[in-house]
């Protein structure tokens, strides 16, 4: 059972996540001090080195947060579908829609890569999606779908390809209209590798 302290702890947790949402949301990173943290949340600046070693480690938990958020939201769009065509063209259609979305293109795409650095970007990056992408190419393997590259490679090729398309939404004036750009490009993409343009079930 959890004791009040506990709770107490996690209420905390949560109010510093949420603060840090919103304000790594409306600003860049470098402009949102570790005092501004603190007194929008209501905490003291002992809580934010407490929970997160702070400010950092607080951007940090709340990148993290939303690419978790990103991996289920492309799971749940894929998980009832047995197509593995269909599965990919969903999951790509479902990534590039999040990245459309203000909180994920400026914190994980555009703050990102300032805040963590770019080598702690992509680990973070690969941790969350890396393995989602080569689930969906071990389904597509087995279904017979795609020629026979190894999983590994293709996994890390179309990750690479939607990583870059990525950064392009997140700096676009126009996220909706490169967002179409993208998938019609990775579609076409997606269809070299299948093997005589046929569906599995062919």
């Amino acid at each position: 059972m959890e004791t009040l302290r506990e709770k107490y702890a996690e209420n905390t947790r949560r109010t510093l996540l949420d603060t840090g949402l919103r304000l790594f949301t409306e600003r860049e990173y470098a402009s949102v001090s570790a005092e501004e943290l603190v007194r929008t949340a209501g905490l003291t600046r002992g809580a934010l080195y407490h929970h997160f070693n702070g400010k950092p480690g607080l951007f940090e938990a709340v990148f993290e947060e939303q690419e978790r958020q990103a991996t289920e939201r492309i799971r749940t769009a894929i998980d009832s579908v047995p197509d593995p065509r269909e599965r990919a063209d969903r999951a790509v259609d479902e990534f590039l829609g999040v990245c459309t979305e203000h909180a994920y293109r400026h914190i994980v795409l555009q703050q990102g890569p300032i805040a963590l650095g770019w080598q702690r970007w992509r680990e973070l990056d690969q941790r969350h999606l890396g393995g989602l992408a080569l689930d969906i190419v071990n389904t597509a393997l087995d279904a017979g779908l795609v020629r026979p590259h190894p999983a590994e490679l293709i996994a890390r090729a179309f990750y690479g390809a939607l990583t870059e398309l990525s950064l392009t939404i997140a700096e676009t004036d126009d996220p909706d209209q490169a967002r179409s750009q993208a998938a019609s490009l990775v579609r076409d993409l997606i269809g070299g590798l299948v093997i005589n343009g046929s569906s599995p079930s062919a």
